[in-house]
Parts: C-alpha cells; structure tokens; sequence
C-alpha cells in the first residue's frame, strides 16, 4: 500500500513515517516538498503520488499565536483539510487527519467521547474543528483527536517540543518546572498513536472519528511527579492553579479523552504510565550506552 504522509518532519509525522515504512511504500512530504495552503499544488502532488492512504500530519499547533494570525491557523488547520480530502476523493484514497481536545469547553467531569458537543474557545481550537468538518468531506476517513503529544523524532529540530517532554528536559537538567495542580489530561504517546493509526489502517476499521489517546487520566502535576520517579531524581515543581495561568488563548481546564470507541474497534491504548515509562527509557538508552563505553 502507498501512503503519503505530510507534514512528515514534524514529531507525530516522524512517527507515522516511521511506523508505515515497516511494511508500506511511504512517501514523506514536509512543508518545504509541499505548501498545502496552495489547492492546486495539494491537488497535484496527491494525484501524482496515487496514494492508496494520505495521512495528514501537517498542522499549526501555536495556540496562543493562532490568537493574533486566525488566518493562517485557519489556512493550515482547515482549507488545507479540504483540499487534501478533495484530493483523496478524487485519488480513491483514504484520509487520515489528527484533530485535538481543544475543540472541547472543558466543563466536563469525565472523559470527553466522540459523541460529545464541540465547544472551541479559541481561534486554535476553531480551525482545529472547521478542519475535522472539511476532513469528512473525502467520505473514506479516520479524524483521531490526539492530546498532549509526546515524544518521538523529528527530522527538523529536535524533540522535547510538547510540553510532556519540555517537563522531562526540566527534570533532568534540575530546572523547576512549572505544571498545573488542577488541568486535567489524557496524554498520547506519539509511538502509541502511530501504532493505533496503522491498525485502524490496515484492519479497514469502520470509518469516523476516533479519540486515540493512551488510556488513564491524570494531572499535570501527577504525571511530572511520574517522570521524577522514573528518572529516579528530585523533581523541582512549581505547582500552580490552572486559574492563575495567563495565557493568551483559552484552554479546556479538562480536557481527558475516551478511547472506548478505538478500544471497540479492537485496538486497545496502552495507559499512558506505560507509555511514558517506555518514553524515559528510551531517552535514558543514549546515557547507558555512553556509561557503559567508559
């Protein structure tokens, strides 16, 4: 099977390259192959590649800078969207698209399902949905809405972008890290995720959207406590209220995700204790390698 993958340098793009590459012919576009805020140009690639699945990994995720620029988070996050599910219709091709938890208010006090009301709170969030609209439009679709990406590669700049693994660099450099008490969140482990989009893939799943998060809610704060562990150092938390955060965009207070729908489909996220152990293990694999070569 060929899959085009865009936004193929960033750390979930990296990810599923590497992931379909195992038995799929990839084809990986980053934004300096592909401008998909150009119609035409998306058009073209995609009818040149003849893709049996596009997933779309491409996205502006500044929150707060989508605040001043709605334009370009709306070009990028929404009509691209439409362009690729164009695309994919008239290519027979499937779409894979990621959307997120800010298309939520935040009011709720349980894990949030795909049955639940949109309520966004932010020009982000706005185009994040308008995206998810455009992207059932190609007819053959996943929409997975992912939350609090960590981990994996990237081919552009280095990893540790999210703010899961900004805390694990805080951590083991000694530095406080600041982390709220009281935000709610379902992380997604970006090798977890790459794995479920696969399988939604290739076992042809029913189509529709998906929360494809790992399973288990915590708190900021709980999980900073949970890197500390695992790194087995002394942790330096500032601990504050979400309430006291001044941020330019709104965000949901909880934003925890259900995966019971992915788990129907067979598909079963590993918690996201486990996820992260295998995360830090990994980060901790370099350190052993270079210990045991003294």
């Amino acid at each position: 099977m060929r899959v085009l993958v865009t936004g193929a340098a960033g750390q979930l793009g990296s990810a599923i390259v590497r992931e379909f590459g195992r038995d799929h012919d990839v084809v990986p576009l980053t934004i300096a192959d592909l401008d998909l805020t150009r119609h035409g140009d998306a058009m073209a690639a995609v009818a040149a590649v003849r893709p049996g699945v596009i997933v779309n990994c491409a996205a502006y995720n500044d929150v707060d800078g989508a605040e001043d620029d709605p334009v370009t988070a709306l070009a990028v996050n929404g009509f691209a969207v439409r362009s690729l599910a164009e695309a994919a219709r008239q290519a027979g091709a499937a779409l894979v698209h990621y959307s997120t938890d800010f298309v939520f208010d935040g009011t709720a006090d349980r894990p949030y399902t795909e049955e639940d009301r949109p309520e966004p709170r932010s020009f982000y969030a706005i185009s994040k949905l308008v995206g998810d609209w455009f992207a059932g439009e190609a007819g053959r679709h996943y929409i997975l809405r992912v939350e609090s990406l960590f981990g994996g590669a990237s081919t552009a700049t280095p990893l540790r972008r999210s703010s899961v693994d900004r805390i694990v660099e805080a951590i083991q450099e000694g530095r406080e890290a600041r982390v709220f008490t009281d935000r709610t969140v379902t992380p997604s482990f970006v090798a977890d995720v790459a794995v479920a989009t696969r399988l939604l893939v290739e076992r042809a799943a029913p189509f529709g959207l998906y929360h494809c998060v790992n399973s288990g809610v915590t708190t900021w704060l709980e999980l900073a406590e949970a890197i500390g562990a695992l790194l087995n150092v002394t942790t330096r938390l500032l601990a504050v209220p979400f309430a006291e955060a001044a941020l330019k965009a709104r965000r949901p207070k909880y934003c925890a995700l259900s995966n019971a729908k992915l788990a129907a489909a067979g598909i079963a996220m590993p918690s996201w204790r486990d996820a992260l152990a295998r995360y830090v293990a990994a980060l901790e694999e370099p350190n052993r390698r270079a210990t045991n070569l003294r």
